[in-house]
This record gives structure tokens, C-alpha cells and sequence, in this order.
């Protein structure tokens, strides 16, 4: 629906505020329903959004890209045979066949690389070549069958990829990543070459009146229109509907079909491109300097959240998790013992069954406003694994691990190399089972504030030794949290929250 909305204003808008041919401004039109994942992702990255938000934005780009170029081909393969009285048959008959198409093949593709990855038939120093091959060779068979349906085929493919549980992929994923940084970049820049200062000499306000329309009009009533009935409240489909940047697909598509026109006589066509471009540019400059202050009024953003992700829900890790969580902190744990999650949900504490080295387990936990991760459990090495997981989904000085299971021999730093771990929590040498035989002997985690009058020293005199801070809050609720390397520095009007022995009882 949202793309029929965006389509039908954006053509009528380049009909009669730009002024161009009716057949042009319909394939005007459709490549403009794109919004371009390659500028979405990073403005997602960098706002932060909630994840149902920034899930929906994400995948809205991933797919759309596919819809909007299949429309602008099938419209464009109408002009050239002059039959725009039954573009209508020609688009949905197109569409159909593409869909087909694109999920025989995709899906036929991804089941023979995870075949051939899953009976070790390709050396691991090749695969990422080989899916590269067989990702080509899709979009190849796909095009010879349907014109440019080759993009939703490998869209598919790599859905069916995604959502495999036989074979682990991240080693490709990571050389896509930097593959479409390398690729984008020069099309870009290439197809850019082509244009000429002369191509916007005959620009006026209008041009500025047409995006205005794409962004104020266009863009907000295809969103509030098809999430009707959703559970999406005001604020989110305000924010969605404030995010619709073109990229690099609108610009392909449409400097390849200005050639394609231009080649067969069609006048005019050249002007696709520019506008095009224009509208690009416009766009991702409106949306990346709004969308992040935009987030932050609407409350639909994460910027810098505090809460935390505890790997590991036995009874200690529990009562540290439960003390942050009464300062309106969001933290949520996770464990392969089914007794202390349940344990968890007794004590209010959000916790989900599962493994954190799982390749989905971002899926399945609720990680809105969540920001550090913190390993608690008696594996060392489990916890390292897990920061080098959770490397994608958290900042690396977002992420704490205990020490290691040593004596108190101040060597914690050189157990392995950084990039190999987490920070070290709270202090040299308390690790796992320092820390369990402190609760053992009845250490309780307690929360106090700081002031002008009752200072940290004032803590320390009262406890003694019988004191290990733990965590500093601000007046802001930002989670400062103790580690060896940055021991607290606690300041008035911060609240210290600490392990403690409190002999005499006293509150």
C-alpha cells in the first residue's frame, strides 16, 4: 500500500509541479518508492531507534528496493512498446512472474550453499568467494528469465540465508559488508560523472516544491495509511514516516533507464537523472540532520542507553541486576539454566532461555534500551566468547566480563589480549568465585547517595574493608561502571551502588 501511495503522488506531483511527460513522471514515480537501505542503515546506526522501529525502517528499505526497481522496469518496458493503456496487465502479470521467479531461484540457491557449506565441499579460504559466485550467477539466471528480477532473487536469497540454522554465515555477512561499502561507493561516484552542471541549469523552485511533496506528503500518508491496525503508537509512525532517504538504486535505475530512453528517441528523458540525484542528495541531507533530534522528541530513540544485558542469571548476578533495575534502568538476562530464569521472572527481572554465543539471540531478546553487556558467569572463556559475539550489537567499551579465575595477582589485564575480551569488572581479583564467596558470606548489594555532607569517605570509614562499589549513577541515570582499569570516583549527587558487609546493621 505504501508503495502504491508514494508511486501515485510521486508521478502525479512530476506531472504537474515538474512538468514532465505522463509516461515519464509514471516511471519518475516508480523509482522513487525506493528508499535505499545503504543510507538507512547508517542513520539507524546512528539514531538508535527502538527496535521495533528501526527493525520495521530497516527491512521496509531492504524490500522496497526490489518492488520499486521491478515497478520502474516494468513501466519503462510499457513506454518502449507504447502500450501505457495496459501498463496495468503488463505491471501485474510482471510482478507475478518475478515473484515466482525470484523465490524459485533464490531459495534453490540458498539451499545448495548451505548444502555445499554444510558437507565442507568448499574450503573455508574460498567461501566467501564462492557465495559471491553463486549470489552473481543467481542475479544472472534470475535477469535471463525476467528482466531486472534479479535483485529481488538475491533479496530472497539472502532472507533464506539469514534465517538457516544449519550453517553459521557470519564470515560472509562480513565480507558483504565490506563489499557494498567498496561497490556503492564507486557506482556512485560513476554515475555522478555523468552528470553535468548544465543538467540543473533549467531547475527552479518547482524542483524544491516536488521533494517537498515526496517528503511532507507523499512519505507520511503511505506510512499512517498501511500501518493502520498495527501496534505502532503516534510517536513511532511519526518517526517512520520521517525517514524515507533515496540512495543508490533510484540512482542506478534511473541513469540507466535515461540511457535506455534516450537510445530509442525518447525526448526528454535525459532530465530523469538529475532530478533524481537531486532528490537524493535533498533527502539524505533533510533526513540525517532531522531524523536524530526528531527521535529524541519523540522518545523513539536510544541514544547512549544505559541499561545493561547480563550474561548469566544465577543468585548474585540477580541481586546486582535487581539493584540496577530499581533505578529505572533497564537490564535484562540471559542463561542456559531454564531454574534461574525462571528464578529472574520471579524476581521481575526480564531473562530469556538461551545461549548468548547464538547466532539469533539478538532476535530474541527485547534489547531496547539495553547498551552495555555485562558476563557474569564462572567461564571465563564463555564470557570472552560472548563480548566477541555481541561485538555487532554493542560498543566494545559498552562491554564487561569478570576477571579471570586466578588468585588476587594484579596480572588480570595480561590474562589476554583486548581485542580477544571484555573490560575487567569491578577490581583485581574479584572474579567468579571471589565474588560467590562474598555473597555466601552474606555481602548484600546496597545503593547509597552521595552528598556534600556524607561524602565516599564517610561510606568507606563506615564499612571498612567490608566494601566494594560496584556501580556509580548520575543525577542523568547514566551507569558508570567500576572496572580495573577505571576504578570509581564518586561524586556528590551520584549514587554509589556497592557490595557490602554491614557488621553493625546499621542503615
Amino acid at each position: 500500500m505504501g508503495a502504491i501511495i508514494t508511486w501515485i503522488i510521486a508521478a502525479g506531483s512530476a506531472y504537474f509541479i515538474l512538468s514532465i511527460d505522463l509516461r515519464l513522471s509514471i516511471l519518475l514515480g516508480a523509482i522513487l518508492v525506493v528508499t535505499g537501505p545503504t543510507v538507512i542503515g547508517p542513520l539507524l546506526s546512528h539514531v538508535r531507534p527502538l527496535k521495533r522501529v528501526g527493525t520495521i525502517l530497516k527491512w521496509e528499505g531492504i524490500l522496497i528496493d526490489p518492488v520499486g526497481a521491478i515497478l520502474a522496469v516494468l513501466v519503462f518496458e510499457a513506454i518502449i512498446a507504447g502500450e501505457m493503456s495496459a501498463a496495468g496487465t503488463v505491471i501485474l502479470l510482471g510482478i507475478l512472474k518475478t515473484i515466482v521467479i525470484g523465490g524459485v531461484i533464490g531459495f534453490g540457491m540458498a539451499q545448495l550453499l548451505v548444502l555445499l557449506l554444510r558437507k565442507f565441499l568448499i574450503p573455508d579460504i574460498l567461501q566467501e568467494s564462492v557465495a559471491l559466485v553463486m549470489v552473481v550467477s543467481a542475479f544472472v539466471f534470475s535477469n535471463m528469465l525476467q528482466a531486472e528480477s534479479g535483485l529481488l532473487t538475491v533479496t530472497l536469497m539472502g532472507l533464506f540465508m539469514d534465517n538457516q540454522k544449519h550453517v553459521s554465515i557470519k564470515h560472509i555477512i562480513e565480507f558483504k559488508e565490506n563489499l557494498r561499502v567498496i561497490i556503492i561507493s564507486s557506482i556512485f561516484i560513476l554515475l555522478a560523472a555523468r552528470l553535468q552542471l548544465s543538467d540543473f541549469n533549467n531547475f527552479d523552485i518547482s524542483i524544491f516544491i516536488f521533494i517537498g511533496v515526496l517528503i511532507f506528503i507523499a512519505r507520511p500518508l503511505s506510512v499512517f495509511a498501511s500501518t493502520i491496525g498495527s501496534k505502532l503508537n503516534w510517536r513511532e509512525r511519526t518517526f517512520i514516516s520521517w525517514m524515507a532517504p533515496r540512495g543508490i538504486v533510484a540512482a542506478a535505475v534511473s541513469s540507466v533507464f535515461a540511457l535506455e530512453l534516450s537510445v530509442n528517441g525518447f525526448e526528454g528523458a535525459e532530465i530523469i537523472v538529475p532530478i533524481t540525484f537531486t532528490v537524493i542528495v535533498i533527502t539524505v541531507l533533510v533526513y540525517g540532520l532531522t531524523s536524530s533530534p526528531l527521535a529524541k522528541v519523540l522518545k523513539v530513540a536510544q541514544s547512549k542507553p544505559q541499561g545493561v544485558l547480563f550474561v548469566g542469571a544465577h543468585k548474585w548476578s540477580r541481586m546486582i541486576a535487581k539493584a540496577v533495575q530499581e533505578h529505572k534502568i533497564n537490564v535484562v538476562m540471559v542463561d542456559t539454566n531454564s531454574t534461574n530464569i525462571a528464578a529472574a521472572h520471579m524476581d521481575g527481572i526480564p531473562a530469556a532461555l538461551g545461549s548468548i554465543l547464538s547466532e539469533h539471540i539478538t532476535d530474541e531478546l527485547a534489547l531496547d534500551g539495553i547498551g552495555k553487556l555485562m558476563a557474569l558467569t564462572s567461564n571465563d572463556e564463555a564470557n570472552s566468547l560472548a563480548a566477541l559475539h555481541m561485538a555487532d550489537a554493542f560498543e566494545r567499551g559498552e562491554m564487561y566480563q569478570l576477571p579471570p579465575l586466578s588468585e588476587k595477582t594484579g596480572k588480570e589485564l595480561l590474562f589476554s589480549p583486548k581485542h580477544l575480551r571484555a573490560r575487567f569488572l569491578f577490581g583485581e581479583g574479584i572474579n567468579f568465585y571471589h565474588l560467590n564467596k562474598l555473597f555466601m558470606q552474606g555481602w548484600i548489594v546496597k545503593s547509597t547517595k552521595i552528598t556534600e555532607d556524607f561524602k565516599i569517605e564517610d561510606l568507606q570509614d563506615h564499612y571498612g574493608n567490608n566494601i566494594i562499589p560496584l556501580f556509580l549513577i548520575d543525577e542523568n541515570k547514566k551507569l558508570i561502571i567500576s572496572t580495573i582499569e577505571e576504578p570509581l570516583k564518586p561524586a556528590p549527587g551520584q549514587t554509589v551502588v556497592a557490595l557490602i558487609l554491614d557488621k553493625t546493621k546499621e542503615e
